[in-house]
């Protein structure tokens, strides 16, 4: 029918029907035989129809509140692109009456999550999304926003046992494992391989634990698959304090000073591997591959002076996008949503860099 949008006349007219019958089949509603139906379907794959989604979503004549939840951009730049991308989000659902409220909560102080956290659902949002990076603290929201019926979609942390809506992320313990190799890419001989967690609470954390297990289990295989007499491979994990504290200094320090030229390797599991690269520079340990996440201005920075070996970009603003429509997806326009929506884990270099900024 060319460019001429289709019309539920056009499909009764094909399938030799009432305009009423092919109402029906389409909402799903009232009594048509099995026959009927799959001839009303099979004329409109034929015709190609696309129901008016905007045009329904108006005439039934329904707002929708969404809430986010999620930690402060002013205060961790790595959130200032997921939050991006559900203000865009928002901004073209408009038209179907959805608006949004933001939650933002500082990350370092689990009583910010829990006042945020208890606004937004005092509010009785229909639809939230949210990053849950306080573990234990956000279980009694789950259960609240279960029992009273209120779909959430997690994002940036995957928790695999709730019933929630949908998540869209990275597979942490992939990109864990991801970074193992990139840390280990090109070094014959066997070493010491860092995982570095910065100002993280590593019990209430559990993408950070993931990606962690990943980047182990990647070095365990490698030393089953060489066997024995292969090279060595050294797995150690710190829990490093905030930057801004006189102990991350020492302690990093320190364990340069220990490892020495044993010390392949460095994994940061957070976006803050730009923390670490002065270090590697003031020790001239530029040999050390350093293998981080995202793409921070100090990250690029450190990138292409070539203290960063690696970045991997968790596409944190489609993480952010994605997860409102899909509460869309399911609130208004009545879609099946995908329990989990995984991102692609990109690589990127200083060669690669410009292509991604």
């Amino acid at each position: 029918m060319g460019n001429k949008a289709v019309r539920l006349k056009d499909i009764a007219l094909k399938a030799n029907v009432s305009v009423g019958t092919v109402d029906r089949v389409l909402h799903n509603r009232g009594r048509v035989s099995e026959p009927v139906r799959q001839k009303v379907l099979l004329m409109m794959e034929e015709l190609a129809y696309e129901p008016n989604l905007m045009a329904r979503t108006l005439g039934a004549n329904r707002s929708y509140q969404l809430a986010a939840i999620q930690p402060d951009p002013t205060l961790d730049p790595y959130w200032q692109a997921p939050w991006e991308g559900i203000e865009q989000a928002a901004r073209e659902l408009k038209p179907y009456r959805v608006t949004l409220s933001m939650y933002p909560y500082d990350l370092g102080q689990v009583n910010s999550f829990l006042e945020q956290a208890g606004q937004a659902t005092a509010a009785r949002p229909d639809g939230i999304l949210i990053a849950p990076l306080f573990y234990r603290e956000s279980l009694a929201f789950f259960q609240r926003w279960q029992q009273g019926r209120i779909p959430y979609v997690l994002f940036n942390t995957h928790i695999a046992e709730l019933p929630y809506l949908s998540y869209v992320g990275q597979d942490s313990y992939q990109s864990g494992f991801l970074a193992g190799k990139l840390a280990q890419l090109g070094q014959a001989e066997g070493g010491t391989f860092l995982v570095a967690h910065i100002a993280e609470d590593l019990a209430n954390s559990l993408h950070v634990t993931q990606k962690e297990q990943g980047f182990r289990d990647y070095f365990a295989q490698r030393a089953a698959e060489r066997g024995s007499p292969g090279p060595a491979y050294k797995v150690r994990s710190i829990a490093l304090p905030s930057p801004a504290e006189p102990a991350f200094a020492r302690q990093l320090n320190q364990l340069l000073d220990e490892e020495g030229p044993r010390l392949k390797g460095i994994f940061v599991s957070t976006s803050k591997a730009y923390e670490i690269a002065p270090y590697l520079q003031a020790y001239h340990r530029e040999d050390i591959r350093l293998v981080g996440y995202d793409l921070l201005e100090r990250n690029r920075h450190f990138l292409r002076e070539g203290i960063i070996d690696f970045l991997i970009n968790q596409n944190p603003k489609q993480q952010g996008y994605r997860g409102i429509c899909a509460l869309a997806d399911q609130l208004i326009f009545k879609k099946e949503i995908a329990p989990v929506t995984y991102l692609p884990l990109d690589i990127i270099t200083k060669e690669n860099l410009q292509y991604y900024i």
